[in-house]
C-alpha cells in the first residue's frame, strides 16, 4: 500500500549522496567534498528490484558542525518517525560512528552499508531486514468476495483535474483484489446510484457525510476514506477515544490541525477551512487554530486541547504511529479527519469501523 521509506544516515562526507545517487541510477543529491553539502533531506520515489516501490531519503550528517548543523541535525532526527528501514553509512575504516549510538534507541531495522557493496547486495540486505508482515486490508472485515461496494467520491476543487486522489484509489484496486465490484459516484449522482445497485457498504470522502448518510437507507453500513486509512496505518481506538474530547471544547481552545502533505491550500480545504468552521460553529465562539504541515509536527504538544490527524494518504504507518504515541505521551486527546467530522455530524455512531 505504502512506499517503502528507506533513510540513509551518517557523518558529514560518508558517501550518503553518493550511495543515494548509485541506488537510484541518477543524480538525486548533490555530491561534493565539501562538508555538509546536504542540509535537508532529500527525498527520491523508486521502483528498486525486489523492494518495489521505495522512497530514498538522504539526510544531513549529524555530526554537522556549521552554524546551522543543530537544524540540520534536527530534521535528520525527524525522519526516524517515517523511516521503515535506516542504512547506516560510516566513513571507511570506522567500525562505529554518532550515528549509530542514535539508531540503536530509535525501533526501525538499521542496515549498515559496507564500502564496497554492490547495489545489489545492499538491497538484498535491506529486504532480509524488514519485519514480514502479514496482508492486510484497508477495508478490513467489512467487505467480502461478490460485495457490490459504492464509493461517492466528491470532485470538488480540492480534487486534482483529471485524477482521483490517492485514498480512492487505493480503495477501488483493494476492492478489485478482493473479488468486490466497486461502483463510483458523486453526491450528485449518488440517487441514480442506488436505483440501479444495493451496495453492501458505502464508503463517501468525510466532508459528504452528512448528504451521503441522509440519501441512503438507515441499515446501509457507512464508512469514509479517512477511517479506513484510520484503522489500516494508525490507532483507530485512540482516535475514537480523542473525538470525546471534542465535546469537551470551548470558546478559546487550542487546537492543532495536522497534515502530513504540503499543499496549497483553497477556500474548501478540509482541515484548514471546513473543520475549524464547523468546531467553532459547535462551540458557539471563536478557536486558535495551528496548522503543521508536512513534517513539522510540534515538539511540544502541551499547548493543545486536541489534535487532529489527516488520513495520512501520503504518509508511512511509522509517521502516523509515531504522532499518536507522541499525544499519548502527551496526554493530548488526537482524533483524525474522518472520525472528528462524523462526530461533528452527529453520526458517528452510525458509521462502522474496520
Amino acid at each position: 500500500m505504502d512506499r517503502l521509506h528507506i533513510a540513509f544516515f551518517g557523518p558529514v562526507n560518508s558517501g550518503k549522496s553518493t550511495l543515494v545517487n548509485a541506488i537510484a541510477g541518477q543524480e538525486v543529491s548533490l555530491v561534493s567534498d565539501i562538508p555538509g553539502t546536504t542540509t535537508d533531506p532529500v527525498r527520491k520515489a523508486v521502483e528498486l528490484p525486489g523492494l518495489g516501490a521505495c522512497v530514498l531519503i538522504d539526510t544531513a550528517g549529524l555530526d554537522d558542525a556549521s552554524e546551522l548543523g543543530p537544524e540540520r541535525e534536527r530534521r535528520t532526527r525527524a525522519i526516524l518517525d517515517e523511516a521503515d528501514i535506516v542504512v547506516l553509512v560510516c566513513p571507511p575504516g570506522t567500525a562505529e560512528c554518532a550515528s549509530g549510538a542514535l539508531l540503536e534507541k530509535a525501533d526501525v531495522p538499521v542496515v549498515r552499508y559496507n564500502r564496497g557493496d554492490s547495489v545489489s547486495e545492499l538491497l538484498q540486505k535491506i529486504s532480509a531486514a524488514l519485519p514480514k508482515e502479514e496482508e492486510r486490508f484497508l477495508t478490513g472485515s467489512l467487505v467480502k468476495a461478490g460485495d457490490c461496494v459504492l464509493l461517492v467520491m466528491p470532485q470538488d476543487s480540492e480534487a486534482p483535474k483529471g485524477r482521483l486522489i490517492l485514498p480512492q484509489v487505493q480503495i477501488i484496486r483493494e476492492l478489485l483484489d478482493r473479488g468486490c465490484t466497486p461502483i463510483c459516484c458523486t453526491p450528485d449522482s449518488l440517487p441514480s446510484a442506488l436505483r440501479h445497485a444495493k451496495p453492501d457498504l458505502v464508503i463517501t470522502d468525510s466532508q459528504a457525510f452528512a448528504a451521503v448518510n441522509a440519501a441512503i437507507p438507515p441499515e446501509m453500513p457507512l464508512t469514509s476514506f479517512s477511517i479506513l486509512l484510520a484503522a489500516g496505518k494508525g490507532d483507530v481506538r485512540k482516535y475514537l477515544e480523542g473525538a470525546a474530547a471534542i465535546d469537551s471544547l470551548a470558546a478559546g481552545s487550542r487546537i492543532l490541525i495536522a497534515e502530513a502533505c504540503t499543499h496549497v491550500p483553497n477556500t474548501e480545504d478540509i482541515g484548514r477551512v471546513k473543520i475549524p468552521a464547523m468546531l467553532r460553529k459547535k462551540v458557539g465562539g471563536d478557536l486558535q487554530v495551528d496548522i503543521a504541515a508536512g513534517n513539522d509536527f510540534p515538539e511540544d504538544l502541551s499547548p493543545y486541547s486536541l489534535i487532529i490527524q489527516c488520513g495520512g494518504c501520503v504518509a508511512t504507518e511509522r509517521l502516523i504511529r509515531s504522532r499518536i504515541r507522541k499525544a499519548v505521551l502527551a496526554g493530548v486527546p488526537i482524533t483524525n479527519y474522518g472520525i472528528a467530522l462524523a462526530a461533528l455530524t452527529g453520526i458517528l455512531s452510525r458509521v462502522v469501523i474496520p
